[in-house]
């Protein structure tokens, strides 16, 4: 029976629609499904992004795919107390945080292709119905929903000439919101055929203190919900905060048929970088390429390089000689998420420079100067991050100015960036009412701007700034140095304000390094203090915590940690 119609082809003869891109074979792509069953929050991107990372150490190509279930196009308006932080890819794509820990773990560059909300699919398919492209159908969440759904899965096979595609299927199972994705992943593997799709349930364990034992029930009926879609795993991972008890999984695996060897125990860890090597000792990597028939792709000496390059970074996890605080001042400090990848650029820059790295997390809400000594007292760094409005950008500036004033390293990041430039006009150059026009729109002295010809030279209109984007470092800096040889560096941004070109001179003779700049247009982009002034103060307006790697910290990230330990040494 043949499954595959084109849009044309649909008539009310036959149900079968599954489009494919141009290029697409049915079967040579395998697909890894991640599922949610109890709660949310379980660390599905975890736990996806560090089964593709095996696979990608043994030389296979792998993709992944967030599937959002909110109505959003995309997460840019996403408020961080709700969502976690926006990551922003570099073709300039606003996406879930998980798709931090994609690049991250994979050390891969990802784009638009790799995340996808309801938002997105509704639109695509009504854009197509008003254009006639259904041909008179009824359109229905059944075919034309997820067909959808299929076809951007295997567009970004096709874009990415992946071997397998890692698919995290947002929010849990049972949600009204990702029914449809479940329904189309269930007729992906009914279309890509045996061998092709592969099932993994995410579960929690409970372990309620005043029981004193593991208790299982719970997951067994969340994942009992996943089967009554049709979805059967093929390898579970529990959840819990200590190592699950054979005996838990046990239960889990008779009920669910699942073999014990892939009831995987995902018990808390002191880092998510060593969740990798502990599947790899359980053997799930090899469980996968059995169950997916990558056996003839494996490239064994590949994985095992890779293996030894990754347990040199974790073998220094938690073991450090040196202890030093990082204060992080804003505004979301009560839901850590909103900062996840400085989080992690500091715990990057941590092991390669033999520091543990302690955050003091600092609302700047309410910090006045007569305050602001006593805030900082015991911090060795100071990060001012990015961050929208008007609220904590007084206590900001308060924080700028202690670390300015008083030699403590200091990393401004966006909004971090146009208060340090704020700072120094008001109290440095003697510009008393400089200000930012998105905090004060009729301030008298805008050193923070956005202008005309800015917004013409970018394209930007009211739109942000996004993506990545060139920098030109000048030499002779302390960011040539930090950056290496290197004349031009790429980073990302997310920002709609600059520096008045009309306020550089004067902010430079006052002292202030302009050291990264556009290469063509009068736009700053690094600044910094030089090192007989300061030991270390910079700021980007890019967001340099978004291209860190566990292998290759950001130098913006070690430059810090590397000042705060010797300043943490000379007090000692």
């Amino acid at each position: 029976m043949d499954l595959l119609r084109s849009v044309k082809d649909q008539t009310d003869e036959t149900e079968f629609y599954t489009p494919l891109p141009d290029g697409y074979k049915l079967g040579a792509t395998r697909y890894v499904a991640v599922f949610g069953t109890v709660m949310s929050g379980l660390g599905k991107g975890i736990f996806s992004s560090s089964l593709a990372k095996l696979l990608k150490d043994k030389g296979l190509r792998v993709s992944p795919i967030k599937l959002e279930g909110y109505l959003n196009i995309d997460s840019g308006t996403l408020n961080p107390f709700r969502h976690g932080e926006v990551f922003v890819l570099d073709d300039g794509t606003e996406t879930d945080m998980d798709l931090g820990t994609y690049e991250r773990m994979l050390d891969q560059n990802l784009t638009g292709y790799n995340f996808t909300t309801s938002g997105q699919i509704f639109s695509a398919v009504l854009e197509k119905e008003r254009a006639g492209g259904y041909l008179g159908r009824d359109v229905q969440m059944i075919p034309h929903v997820t067909g959808e759904v299929k076809y951007r899965l295997r567009n970004l096979a096709v874009q990415s000439s992946a071997d397998v595609v890692f698919i995290e299927v947002g929010g849990t199972v049972g949600d009204i919101e990702n029914a449809f994705y479940i329904e189309a992943l269930r007729e992906l593997s009914y279309e890509e055929g045996d061998g092709s799709v592969m099932f993994v349930a995410l579960t929690y364990v409970l372990s309620p203190p005043s029981l004193g034992e593991q208790k299982s029930k719970a997951a067994q009926l969340g994942i009992k919900r996943l089967m009554e879609f049709g979805i059967h795993p093929h390898i579970i991972a529990c959840r819990c905060e200590n190592p699950v008890t054979d005996k838990v999984r046990q239960k889990i695996s008779v009920y669910t048929s699942v073999p014990m060897r892939r009831v995987f125990s995902m018990h808390d860890l002191a880092s998510i970088y060593l969740l990798p090597q502990q599947m790899r000792e359980a053997g799930l990597d090899s469980e996968v390429v059995q169950l997916l028939n990558f056996g003839g792709k494996v490239n064994s000496a590949a994985d095992a390089r890779a293996a030894v390059g990754w347990e040199r970074f974790t073998s220094k996890i938690g073991k450090h000689a040196n202890g030093i605080t990082i204060g992080i001042t804003g505004k979301y400090t009560s839901l850590r998420d909103s900062y996840a990848s400085i989080l992690k650029a500091l715990e990057h820059a941590g092991v390669a420079c033999d520091a543990k790295v302690e955050v003091k997390w600092i609302d700047t809400t309410d910090i006045t100067s007569d305050s602001v000594t006593e805030v900082l007292c015991g911090v060795d760094g100071v990060i001012v991050p990015g961050g929208f409005g008007v609220r904590g950008t007084a206590g900001k500036i308060e924080c700028i100015r202690y670390a300015r004033e008083n030699k403590m390293p200091y990393l401004g990041i966006c909004l971090g960036f146009q208060m340090a430039v704020i700072e120094y006009a008001r109290n440095v150059c003697g510009l008393d009412e400089a200000d930012s026009t998105e905090i004060n729109p009729d301030c008298k002295t805008p050193v923070i701007s956005i202008l005309p010809e800015q917004k013409k030279i970018e394209g930007l209109g009211g739109n942000m700034r996004l993506g990545g984007q060139d920098i030109e470092i000048e030499p002779d800096t302390i960011a040539a140095k930090m950056f290496g040889a290197t004349k031009t560096i790429r980073q990302r941004f997310r920002h709609r304000f600059e520096v008045d070109p009309g306020y550089v001179e004067t902010l430079e003779q006052a002292g202030l390094v302009f050291s990264g700049n556009h290469p063509v247009h009068p736009i700053m982009q690094i600044l910094e203090l030089p090192r007989g002034v300061h030991p270390y103060f910079i700021a980007a307006q890019f967001h340099p915590e978004l291209t860190s790697r566990p292998l290759n910290p950001q130098p913006m990230f070690v430059g810090l940690v590397k000042a705060a330990l010797e300043r943490h040494a000379a007090q000692e």
